[in-house]
């Protein structure tokens, strides 16, 4: 592929701030001046990958019908590729025009790329072109990572990650019912494509009474969070319950009065794509 013209594009952005940068790595073969050889693994950032693969073109031909023609690596076309990133990278929407950005999840997508191997080093860069590849993988759509899908450098109002293939994305319900929800058709109130949940209030109840100088107030609020495929909630399913609890005193500043919050919060296992939330809150106050 490094012969291919969609190489320039591909390349690593180089003013581009990675979380993990992409690299070209090598297994090469090297002699001492006895002659004895060494193999070692070089790795290069995208900004010294230019260098290699301007080394290991340099006399690079393809034979079309009968004919050898040179293809170097092209550093013109390298220059059009970068103008390309330039003014994509510098491009801005108007005000009133709303960006949401859909990228892809959960496929083993290539991110630097390895050639030779410890038993079977490269002896000459020329030889490059010869010896496949071997890629290490991170989180994407099989084609594109997420770091780069996500780096579109607009001011979206979202951004959600949906798993699916580079083209079948498209062609998901779940994306369909995310673009539903932000054109506000068949509108879901409780749906948020960001997280994928549906959160459903079942019940609700208030109660507020004063006995003694204390004013009491109670509130407990029951919730059903709704998922399809999500492991993060399927981790859930079958354990005991998660609760949780929080307690906040407050004295006023002339020690006449005082208020206190309790707030207990309980996470049931999963059950049939659901999850059951109870939250029970009670605030006491009392005044001089």
């Amino acid at each position: 592929l490094i012969e291919c013209p969609s190489i320039y594009e591909l390349m690593g952005c180089l003013d581009f701030k990675w979380q993990h940068i992409p690299r070209l790595q090598l297994w090469r073969e090297h002699q001492d001046r006895d002659g004895k050889s060494t193999t070692m693994l070089e790795s290069y950032c995208p900004e010294e990958t230019v260098s290699i693969l301007t080394q290991a073109l340099s006399s690079n031909k393809v034979n079309y019908d009968g004919l050898e023609i040179p293809l170097p690596f092209n550093v013109e076309i390298l220059k059009w590729a970068k103008e390309t990133r330039r003014v994509l990278s510098s491009a801005k929407l108007p005000p009133h025009v709303k960006f949401y950005n859909i990228y892809g999840t959960s496929f083993e997508t290539p991110h630097s790329v390895c050639y030779g191997s410890e038993h079977a080093p490269i002896k000459d860069l020329h030889e490059l072109p010869f010896f496949r590849a071997n890629y290490l993988y991170v989180d994407g759509d099989g084609t594109v990572p997420v770091e780069s899908a996500k780096a579109d450098g607009l001011n979206a109002e979202a951004r959600v990650g949906v798993p699916g293939e580079h083209r079948g994305i498209l062609c998901t319900h779940h994306t369909f019912r995310v673009l539903k929800h932000w054109l506000r058709a068949d509108h879901d109130p409780y749906y948020n494509p960001v997280n994928d949940y549906v959160i459903l209030p079942t019940m609700f109840e208030i109660e507020r009474h004063q006995e003694k100088g204390l004013e009491v107030t109670s509130l407990k609020e029951e919730w059903e969070i709704i998922a399809v495929d999500r492991d993060d909630l399927d981790n859930m399913a079958g354990g005991k319950p998660l609760v949780s609890s929080i307690s906040v005193a407050h004295v006023g500043d002339d020690q006449s009065s005082n208020e206190e919050a309790h707030a207990t919060v309980t996470v049931h296992p999963q059950s049939e794509g659901k999850q059951h939330v109870e939250l029970n809150a009670v605030r006491v106050s009392a005044g001089a």
